[in-house]
């Protein structure tokens, strides 16, 4: 049996599934779209190719293995998006979660059977129909479970919003033991420098007792303000709207002192560096061109505690 522990995002990484970009599928409708860049990129005739996405995932795939990580991959389905893992379950502590994804992409769950049937059935969640919650919403920082979420009247008219309030309460019920703490995102299906898809495009902890943050993508500044006590002000990298929209907090933690970052992130790069971080760039910019980077590329089943 696989045995899972996840309880942050930076410890030593074991065991990882890696989305895949082979047999992506056409470039989608603007209909088809289900966010604001994807949708810009679209309109604008610069979606990301097949060949392009899948060297870059191969250039981060060669980092993982460099590190002596175990990389998954999940079968190839024809002619499906199945980069972003991240969105079709986490693991928090020994449990994986299956997610409520966006019934469009239900398929992307098939792919990854081979590596479910490993997971002791009493560790395998399904959450009720009415509990909607992706991972890139659920960052893990030891006792705390930040979620992001969307708490506005007019949720259920947004792809863009992924987890609700009961997920949230879901969560709080499975992890009493946790400090669950709801992240009210900013949300827009026009503007992807004001939509906050989810929690991992504006806040991330970094090594041992840093993040980066957007102080802009929450709608309650409460979210931000506990973030800020916990880390410090001082241990923060604030981005800005722009940035966001770059994906600058959608980087990946191999390790407390290893990093995988896109290599235009000069900015960003030489902060990490400067606290002491190793920051291993990669190409990653045809990738986020879908409003997902490196996190939302990787589902960790194993980091060691």
């Amino acid at each position: 049996m696989l045995k899972l522990n996840v309880k942050n995002e930076t410890s030593t990484l074991k065991k990882v599934v890696l989305g895949i970009a082979n047999s992506n599928g056409p470039t989608p409708t603007p209909e088809e779209a289900y966010d604001p860049k994807s949708l810009e990129h679209i309109l604008a005739g610069t979606y990301p190719l097949e060949q392009d996405m899948v060297a870059e995932m191969t250039a981060f795939e060669k980092v993982l293995k460099k590190y002596g990580v175990d990389v998954l991959r999940p079968r190839i389905i024809p002619n499906l998006n199945q980069i972003f893992t991240r969105d079709i379950g986490f693991v928090i502590d020994d449990c994986f979660i299956k997610s409520n994804i966006l019934p469009d992409r239900a398929e992307e769950w098939n792919a990854i059977d081979y590596i479910i049937e490993q997971i002791d059935k009493s560790r395998f969640i399904i959450p009720p129909e009415e509990v909607h919650i992706e991972g890139g919403d659920v960052i893990l920082w030891n006792e705390y479970i930040f979620v992001g979420c969307y708490y506005g009247e007019d949720y259920s008219s947004l792809n863009t919003a992924r987890t609700n309030r009961a997920g949230v309460e879901f969560l709080k019920e499975l992890f009493p033991h946790k400090n669950v703490i709801d992240c009210d995102l900013i949300k827009s299906m026009t503007d992807p420098r004001a939509n906050a898809l989810h929690l991992d495009c504006c806040f991330q902890p970094v090594g041992y007792d840093k993040a980066i943050v957007f102080k802009g993508g929450f709608r309650d500044q409460k979210s931000y303000n506990i973030i800020r006590e916990i880390f410090g002000e001082e241990n923060l990298f604030h981005i800005s709207a722009d940035d966001m929209y770059e994906m600058y907090s959608n980087i990946f933690s191999i390790s407390p002192q290893v990093v995988v970052s896109e290599r235009n992130f000069h900015k960003l790069n030489t902060w990490l560096e400067s606290n002491g971080l190793i920051v291993e760039k990669v190409p990653y910019y045809e990738i986020g061109k879908q409003e997902g980077l490196l996190r939302c590329s990787t589902l960790p089943l194993v980091r060691e505690s």
